[in-house]
């Protein structure tokens, strides 16, 4: 699994929200299908077992309502991606990341055999199911992770992000049952593109820094420690430095520091601060101005252009022209945009952004999550494609744009305006309304009707966009012919 990760921290995002921001990218040589749906209290199991694993585990009889994006195709388990509770709660599972060889060797993976069965290990497929329904802040959740992966340990590192109206955590697992988490500081932003991320952790500061008990002593006993100035630094002790992390990991790091931060540092050139393989580009950074939905956006469909690197671009270079992996890649699944807003009242304070498909061609719609059913334009995907649904029509709008980019980018950046411009439009009046009208009306039927609205909207423009592109793609099939050509 490949993902990329952004979050940004209340003081630095363009209204006070808390907003975190994961894609969630099918392996290669794979595309999954995904769909946006509610998972009432009546619907979540008290005894839970994992498909890759055959974990079994007890859940508590008090789960809460709560979205998430899950698989359509259930065979290697639910892949709830991300989702809101009814306490405003967020959380994205997962970032695959990496840790070293001894790590693994003092405290290893649990064992996975595909196609056996294991009692034992949690991983991407449960987290969104067996913590989001059961915590009422970011740091509450933080706690139920970490318990359960000490309890039944995990096949795979990952990383998590949890947040609440104040605080975004980003917890990271550390071989097969241990794990540590930083709280994003609130002025500052933090991208994490498939590697242990954090640079910094401080075991004596309980406010800003979790982790397992006997973390440090697993260190000290395992001698992880790398650091030679006095500082824990978590990359130089549990992480990664491969060759392909240099095309593969770091570039996407890179470039979303240099669009934030662009006069911050020098990020080309042989004198550069930072280039694209650089080891220690910052996990978090405090932005040169206040990020938006949009800049997240356009950032998590980023594809190097402005650099040598693009894939579309027209630099004729082989050694440079796409030679790094690309945010807006052809596996997007899913980009969720989480956004909690201090200024509203609870029952319309969280809004749950999603854009389906590859990155590049779609566009991020906003829905509000304290609903009882969501739009079938998004829930009902099917196995097999149709453009009855948004995620199949981006995937088959991104296959007719892809070889023909300069003819098409153009409709796309329209379709993207659009779009995002009436997502903005209804999340105002529907606020007003509720704003104007509260304790009068119902909030459930009031925010589902702003979600149809948005949806039949989507799916109006979508239509739009696709009957475009392939009409631009038709014109340019290399069998067309016609009598005035001779």
């Amino acid at each position: 699994m490949s993902c990329t990760t952004i979050l940004v921290g209340k003081n630095a995002s363009y209204d006070g929200s808390t907003i975190a921001a994961r894609i969630e990218d099918s392996a290669s040589g794979m595309f999954k299908a995904k769909k946006f749906i509610v998972v009432e209290p009546k619907d979540q199991p008290i005894h839970y077992k994992s498909v890759r694993t055959d974990c079994e585990i007890e859940l508590p009889d008090n789960p809460m309502r709560y979205t998430c994006v899950p698989n359509v195709k259930k065979w290697r388990g639910v892949w709830g991606a991300c989702g809101v509770n009814e306490k405003n709660v967020a959380l994205t599972a997962t970032e695959t990341i990496a840790v070293n060889e001894l790590v693994l060797g003092a405290d290893p993976l649990v064992e996975y055999v595909e196609g056996e069965v294991k009692k034992g290990g949690i991983g991407e497929e449960d987290f969104v199911t067996i913590v989001l329904p059961y915590i009422s802040t970011a740091r509450e959740g933080v706690l139920r992770l970490g318990a359960l992966l000490e309890k039944y340990g995990t096949y795979e590192v990952n990383a998590i992000a949890i947040h609440d109206v104040d605080e975004i955590w980003w917890l990271e697992t550390i071989g097969g049952h241990h794990w540590m988490a930083r709280r994003v500081p609130d002025d500052a932003y933090v991208v994490n593109p498939n590697q242990l991320g954090s640079d910094y952790f401080d075991f004596e500061d309980k406010e800003n820094f979790l982790c397992s008990d006997d973390l440090k002593e697993f260190v000290e006993e395992n001698h992880l420690n790398l650091n030679k100035d006095g500082k824990f630094n978590p990359r130089l002790v549990f992480g990664t430095n491969s060759d392909s992390d240099k095309v593969y990991n770091t570039p996407r790091a890179w470039i979303m520091l240099r669009y934030f931060n662009r006069n911050s540092y020098k990020w080309d050139g042989p004198d550069a601060d930072y280039r694209p393989d650089s080891e220690n580009l910052p996990w978090c950074l405090v932005p040169e101005r206040k990020i938006t939905i949009e800049d997240v956006k356009y950032v998590m469909s980023h594809h190097y252009q402005g650099t040598p690197y693009d894939c579309y671009g027209n630099n004729t270079n082989p050694n440079e022209k796409g030679i790094f992996r690309p945010i807006g890649i052809s596996r997007n699944d899913v980009l969720g945009i989480t956004q909690i807003r201090p200024y509203m009242p609870e029952a319309i304070r969280s809004i749950q952004w999603l854009a389906f498909g590859s990155n590049v061609y779609n566009a991020i719609v906003p829905f509000y999550p304290n609903v009882r059913k969501t739009p079938e334009y998004l829930s009902n995907t099917t196995l097999k494609p149709s453009v009855e649904n948004v995620y199949w029509a981006n995937r088959i709008i991104a296959a007719l744009c892809d070889p023909h980019f300069n003819t098409t980018n153009q409709h796309v950046e329209r379709y993207q305006l659009a779009v995002q411009s009436k997502g903005h439009e209804i999340i105002n009046k529907t606020d007003k309304k509720f704003l104007a009208e509260e304790g009068q009306i119902d909030v459930h039927d009031l925010l589902e009707e702003a979600n149809e609205e948005m949806a039949a909207y989507l799916e109006e423009e979508t239509t739009d966009l696709l009957d475009t592109v392939l009409y631009v793609a038709s014109m340019a099939m290399k069998n067309g012919f016609a009598r005035s050509d001779n």
